[in-house]
Formats: C-alpha cells, sequence, structure tokens
C-alpha cells in the first residue's frame, strides 16, 4: 500500500528540509549533506522514498525536483514556513491584534518567517528603537507608517531627507495634527523637499512599520487596543522587506498625499 502522500511530506524533517533546500536549484549529494548537516547513510533513504513518490529524481550527480515535486513543494512551503512562523512567535501573536494585517498578507505571513522579536527596556520607551537607527545609517530610502506620535522622529525624518534619502511617511490624522502643532516648522521643511513625501490615512491604523533597503520592522497593538511600544518584529529578509513595502503600499493606496499645510489644517471631527 502506498504512503500517502502528505505522510511522505510531513513525517520526516530530513525530507521536509531536503524539499525546501532543492527548491534553489538542484543539489549534489555533498552539497545536501553541508546544507543540511546530515550524513549520507541517514539522508538517502529518505532520498529513496521521494523518487518512488516522483518528488525528487537524479540527473547526473545532482538530485533535483520533479514536476510534481516543484507543484507539490511549492504548496507545501508556505504551510511549512508559516508554522514555523507562528511557532516561533506564538505568544507574540496570541497578544496582539494581527487583523489590523491586510487579508491578502496575512496570507502571505510565511514572507516574514525569518524574523526576529525585539524588546526595548522601559527606561529606552522615548527613544527610536535601537535596531531602527542602526539599519537607518545604511539605507538610501524610508518606508515609514505611523499611528502613534514619537516626540524624536519628525526632526530625525527631517534629517534623513535632507541628507539625501528618499522618505515617505503615512500619517493618521490623530497623530498628523500632534505633529504638526509640536513640530511645524519641521513639519513644512520636509514636505518642501523633493524626496520628501508626507501621507494622511482618515483610517484606524493598528499597527507600525518601518521599511528600508535591508530592513523591515513592524511593531501591533495589543488586542485591548494599546500600543506595544517594546516589541516590534524585525527582518533582514529580502522577501521580508518586499512584503512590508506591500503592506506601506496597501495604506499609502487609501491615503491622501500632503502638499500643503494649510489645506490639511481643517480640525478632527468631534
Amino acid at each position: 500500500m502506498k504512503t500517502k502522500l502528505l505522510d511522505i511530506l510531513t513525517f520526516s524533517e530530513k525530507r521536509e528540509n531536503f524539499l525546501i533546500l532543492l527548491r534553489e536549484g538542484p543539489k549534489s549529494l555533498e552539497e545536501i549533506r553541508s546544507s543540511l548537516n546530515v550524513t549520507s547513510s541517514g539522508m538517502i533513504p529518505q532520498i529513496r522514498k521521494l523518487e518512488e513518490r516522483n518528488l525528487v529524481h537524479r540527473i547526473g550527480k545532482n538530485y533535483e525536483l520533479t514536476d510534481m515535486g516543484i507543484i507539490v513543494t511549492n504548496a507545501f512551503f508556505p504551510l511549512i514556513r508559516t508554522t514555523e512562523f507562528i511557532e516561533k512567535h506564538e505568544n507574540f501573536l496570541n497578544g496582539h491584534d494581527i487583523k489590523a494585517i491586510p487579508d491578502n498578507l496575512l496570507r502571505r505571513i510565511f514572507e516574514f518567517a525569518n524574523s526576529n522579536l525585539t524588546e526595548s527596556k522601559i527606561s529606552e520607551l522615548y527613544e527610536p528603537h535601537k535596531e531602527f537607527m542602526k539599519y537607518l545609517q545604511d539605507s538610501r530610502k524610508f518606508l515609514g507608517i505611523a499611528p502613534v506620535f514619537h516626540h524624536s522622529y519628525p526632526p530625525l525624518f527631517l534629517k534623513l531627507a535632507e541628507s539625501g534619502r528618499q522618505v515617505s511617511i503615512i500619517l493618521t490624522r490623530e497623530v498628523f495634527e500632534k505633529v504638526k502643532k509640536e513640530h511645524e516648522a519641521e513639519l513644512s521643511k520636509f514636505i518642501e523637499l523633493e524626496n520628501g513625501q508626507l501621507f494622511i490615512s482618515d483610517e484606524v491604523i493598528r499597527l507600525a512599520s518601518a521599511v528600508t533597503d535591508n530592513f523591515f520592522s513592524m511593531s501591533l497593538f495589543f488586542k485591548n487596543g494599546g500600543y506595544d511600544s517594546q516589541r516590534e518584529l524585525v527582518s533582514r529578509d529580502k522577501t521580508a522587506i518586499k512584503w512590508g513595502e506591500e503592506l506601506f503600499n496597501h495604506f499609502i493606496a487609501k491615503s491622501k498625499k500632503v502638499n500643503n499645510l494649510k489645506v490639511f489644517s481643517e480640525p478632527l471631527p468631534a
């Protein structure tokens, strides 16, 4: 009796890792041993099972996915990465409002799987996150979503734009009013710069994010409505950065660009 295909995929971590490795392209047995930290005697029986189900075949000295293997692995890979992401950050996700993430990106949360949770000390709450500041130094662009007011960010973003970086910021209406009240001069200078773009969203945005050339971070709100200013998910993975850019574009599509502060000077609705 044939072993069920799902069992072939899920009952062996070696087979699972091997299939994911072959998504990168053909691999020799030596490359497989080195990449997966396995022995030939431990790996070959697992390869044989995958060959029997026509998921993998050997061409010359290399193993590669068959057409069927490509179909199955492309469907299997997101599930594996999604479960890895959830297992890694389960406690964080359970306490936060993940519904703030658009549905199409939530279904592709596995693209953010290679991420770490960083936590600031209470004494650092009023300063920009260290990881955030570290990666800004080497970045040519910055895309930010800010649903909460942080006193040190307006001068920071102006400084980045004045240094030649491309800086685009989305503020909620409430945050915009606070920034305009306390940093109007800096805000005016910022929007006058060719590479400084400011957008206002009249929607409630329950997440904050930052995207640069080599870095993506995202902070969430607690389920009770409060903003978690201490923890953020951070990744330098290219797929995570692309995911973050799509998140920014989702909200910018529903926002209005600010070209003149006077046009956006009407008070907030009561």
